[in-house]
């Protein structure tokens, strides 16, 4: 999930509480983390195309000369020297932003830097013979003037800077027009004209421009306020299904990472009846997996309700892969290394089941291979949102209904597939079985045409043993262990989850993955997480 792993030991809270948070409706001066690298990202682009148009007209002019036969010295002048000086620090911007040289707020601010050389690369070319005629009708626009207003609109900053700034680059065109003046030693003509065309020209667009950044910065706050629960702020979606997103996030005073699953009120229907239950139902899956002291369960650190009416809980954020995609990019799982994984597996499950817990959803997708801390090959089980509480305590299904078919065909023990109510934790070992027989041979136990044939194989059809469809040589206690847990009867299924990780263990030596083979294997692969 995380492209760093979480390295230090955060105890979930027991007996946490659900939070109300109201967003905070007040800006403040700084500009969002996101929006600072959108707006990297476009001034260097901007630069790109600034550096392309400027360095047209010299060239032309070249190019002209030569057809004409007479390309010396005259062909350029001092203008020149101006076009080629913007040009030069627009392509000088574009290689600091592709390099990274710089941080993302000190490009912004060189950014600005260039919003007034830029404007003055414009205005010398444009006032070189003076002002133009037309200045004096209202057809005539300044190209600064569309330099102006472009500019925050692309590449945001703080209002107070795009106003200073704006200003200064309005102040190119008089610059312009009186360095035109010195070079050819005639002074500006009618200098009250002037002063009147750029006040209601550049200087009036200055004054657009710093409204239309005071917009643009509002609505980025706005955004940014909209993607913060609580103490945490949204970075970026790293996950969906359902109704749920999962959503990459970061304390805002500790820079501490975590992972948020969120449940928007919009997904959750117009009934009161149903949005209450669905409330609870959510508080209860985030209790239960706080419940949860495994070291192989994930984390849940906070759990609440945002103003808007939207369902959170926080969670560590982790750094591996789902076996899923292990499967998919590296192929099946050697004996060994099967065996290791699914041990954590059932640790985790061992505990849930002895609370009273079901997790109903154990799949490939849901167990993750991490690297956390110095350990490798630490597996973690997430997504406990289908979890049913079996005791005499509280009892209902957690974001979903007892009858109800829910789950993954795959991996849907039978009871499931039919809807029983009375499902315990030989159920998880059903769907541990069938990602066990997934893990030896990449193929699925049943693959129907459609969901609905892939349960009803689950009900009647009987499997191939994983050691007839593995390329690997599967030891036969192995294979009669995964065989015994796809029991079609949840009475001839191993008792619990700590019954299967003991004969796990007895069907290959110690010594076959270890710690350090883990460890060896991550270095040499350096898969891609996240």
């Amino acid at each position: 999930m995380s492209s760093r792993a979480l390295t230090t030991t955060v105890v979930p809270y027991r007996g946490i509480h659900p939070r109300v948070v109201t967003p905070d409706p007040r800006p403040s001066g700084s500009l969002p983390a996101d929006t600072i690298a959108e707006g990297v990202r476009r001034l260097g682009w901007l630069a790109l195309v600034y550096a392309i148009g400027n360095i047209a007209g010299p060239l032309a002019r070249l190019v002209l000369s030569a057809v004409e036969g007479r390309v010396d010295s005259s062909v350029f002048g001092i203008r020149d020297v101006f076009d080629i000086g913007a040009v030069i620090m627009a392509l000088s911007i574009f290689a600091i932003v592709r390099r990274g040289a710089l941080s993302s707020r000190r490009l912004l601010d060189l950014g600005l830097v260039f919003q007034v050389v830029g404007a003055l690369g414009i205005a010398v070319p444009e006032f070189w013979l003076g002002l133009p005629p037309m200045a004096a009708g209202s057809f005539f626009v300044p190209g600064e003037c569309v330099w102006l207003v472009a500019y925050p609109l692309l590449v945001p900053n703080t209002p107070t800077k795009i106003l200073v700034t704006s200003l200064l680059a309005a102040s190119m065109g008089p610059v312009a027009l009186a360095i035109s003046a010195a070079a050819s030693g005639t002074p500006v003509a009618q200098p009250g004209n002037a002063a009147v065309y750029f006040l209601t020209s550049n200087y009036m667009c200055a004054i657009l421009a710093y409204v239309i950044a005071r917009m643009v910065h509002r609505v980025n706050l706005q955004l940014k306020y909209a993607r913060e629960i609580g103490s945490y702020e949204l970075i970026e979606p790293i996950g969906a299904g359902g109704m749920g997103e999962v959503w990459r996030a970061q304390h805002r005073l500790l820079a501490h990472p975590a992972a948020i699953k969120l449940i928007r009120s919009s997904m959750l229907g117009e009934s009161q009846r149903t949005r209450e239950m669905l409330a609870r139902r959510f508080e209860r899956e985030a209790r239960a997996t706080a419940a949860l002291g495994s070291i192989h369960t994930v984390d849940v650190y906070d759990f609440g309700v945002t103003g808007e009416g939207d369902f959170y809980y926080v969670m560590e954020l982790l750094d591996g892969l789902s076996i899923e995609r292990f499967v998919q990019e590296f192929g099946p799982v050697e004996p060994g290394r099967t065996v290791y994984l699914l041990r954590q597996v059932c640790h985790s499950l061992a505990e849930a089941h002895a609370r009273g817990l079901v997790h109903r959803d154990i799949k490939p997708a849901n167990i993750l291979i991490c690297r956390l801390g110095p350990d490798d090959d630490f597996v973690k089980v997430v997504d406990f949102g289908l979890v049913k509480q079996t005791l005499a305590a509280p009892t209902v299904s957690l974001l979903s209904s007892d009858g109800a078919v829910l789950g993954t065909p795959s991996y849907m023990a039978p009871e499931i597939a039919l809807g029983r109510a009375d499902v315990d934790g030989r159920t998880d070992i059903y769907s541990l079985g069938c990602v066990a027989y997934y893990m030896l041979t990449g193929q699925h136990l049943f693959s129907g045409d459609t969901p609905v044939a892939t349960a009803v194989a689950q009900i009647q059809d009987a499997p191939v043993p994983p050691g007839l469809r593995s390329e690997f040589t599967i030891p036969a206690a192995l294979d009669a262990l995964i065989m015994e847990c796809l029991a079609k009867d949840p009475a001839v299924r191993p008792a619990s989850a700590a019954v299967v990780s003991e004969r796990l263990a007895a069907t290959i030596s110690r010594d076959v993955w270890t710690h350090d083979t883990a460890h060896d294997w991550w270095e040499r692969h350096q898969p891609r997480t996240g």
